[in-house]
């Protein structure tokens, strides 16, 4: 991981199992539109927001209650010249306690900032994070995208493009 790849946290009341189990259902944080197996190692599966973003993903490191690492095998975005800005990056989810809170630290290594998605990816995981992963574990209720329905600015304004 370098300085200058993507990172946000959280910091929640509840136990580092309840934030693994979150970030193991993507689909209750990130997207309904999420096709596949979420939460074991060598699980697979695909992410889709309408025409303008498509990754399939795979996960290649998950220790309970510590640590989850998505490997972007094959990405595709509408609306960057490079259409495959993340392919061959990784989503580290690192879990651990901090003063009898739990600590989730989203590294999303090698999005950086020379990337042109960088700004509007940073935001979006930034939202999806700090209000929709955070809301899954401190309620039991995030909100991702519903199916074919934008959950960012940004995915709204590439959406109308």
């Amino acid at each position: 991981m370098s300085a200058h790849d993507f990172t946000t946290s959280i910091l929640v009341d509840q136990s580092p199992k309840e934030a693994f189990d979150a970030i193991n259902n993507p689909r209750g944080w990130w997207s309904e539109d999420i096709e596949g197996n979420t939460q074991k190692l060598n699980d697979e599966f695909t992410y889709q927001y309408e025409d303008v973003h498509y990754a399939q993903i795979k996960l290649t490191e998950v220790v309970p209650n510590e640590k989850v690492v998505w490997f972007v095998k094959y990405n595709y975005f509408k609306f960057t010249k490079d259409r495959s800005e993340w392919t061959g990056t990784k989503v580290v989810f690192d879990i651990s306690k901090k003063d009898n809170k739990t600590l989730v630290r989203v590294t999303h290594v090698g999005l950086v900032p020379e990337f042109e998605c960088f700004s509007i990816c940073q935001n979006a995981w930034t939202q999806y994070v700090q209000e929709s992963l955070y809301n899954l574990i401190t309620t039991g209720k995030g909100m991702p995208n519903g199916k074919n329905k934008p959950r960012t600015a940004d995915e709204q304004r590439l959406a109308e493009k």
